[in-house]
């Protein structure tokens, strides 16, 4: 079995693969039927980001069309335990609300493209951590940018975060390990967290490992 890896491009310079590469969209999901009729794909396996919906649905929409087998491959969320100060949200505009009117000094973990939702709430100082630079447009009004990719280590996130006097953190629930030490982070300095929930997912076969994934692909 042959295997191929598409990405949507939101990252310059995205991490290197072992299967061939496309990189772009398909044009909803007609294009998508299109393409996969084209490429005589035989099953897909959707391992996007949890927040990314559109592609998940339109990908799901495309596989019921063309009767092909379809798994969700996503990271188990995270979930809040003894320490945590968690406030649950359903997306950015409630996080800002919860953030409330006094001036805050707020850690986004929200990527590049929800960042311009902060420019709701001006009163606040941001400290925002991307892959790329974003454009100032894309930016809450006072806004410091830091570049990194990760994992982070735990000793680097508390540093961070006492260094820049952050009081809150405004996370989206990504689950997964990689962005999980700047949540254990701020439980270890008592800090709120504003937890924003993904979207829900409507797969009919989910996988949180890579056993299960293979299994799907051997059926």
């Amino acid at each position: 079995m042959q295997g191929l890896v598409s990405l949507a491009g939101r990252t310059n310079n995205p991490l290197p693969h072992d299967l061939p590469l496309r990189i772009g969209g398909f044009g909803g999901v007609e294009g998508l039927v299109h393409y996969l009729k084209d490429a005589t794909i035989t099953h897909v396996i959707d391992a996007t980001h949890p927040f990314a919906a559109t592609i998940s649905v339109n990908a799901q929409k495309a596989c019921e069309l063309l009767g092909l087998p379809f798994l969700t491959f996503t990271r188990r969320p995270w979930g809040a335990i003894p320490g945590d100060r968690w406030i649950e949200v359903q997306d950015a505009s409630l996080a800002i609300n919860a953030l409330g009117v006094a001036p805050r000094r707020v850690f986004l973990g929200v990527g590049r493209q929800a960042a311009i939702n902060f420019r709701d709430a001006p009163q606040h100082s941001y400290l925002l951590r991307v892959i790329d630079p974003p454009q100032d447009r894309e930016l809450p009004l006072e806004c410091e940018i830091i570049i990194g990719r990760g994992p982070f280590a735990l000793e680097n996130e508390l540093a961070l975060l006492q260094e820049h006097k952050i009081n809150v953190v405004v996370s989206k629930n990504s689950g997964g390990v990689i962005g999980y030490t700047k949540i254990i982070a701020a439980r270890q300095l008592g800090l709120e967290v504003i937890m924003i929930s993904p979207p829900k997912c409507n797969s009919s076969l989910v996988a949180y490992d890579y056993d299960t994934a293979m299994k799907f692909l051997a059926a």
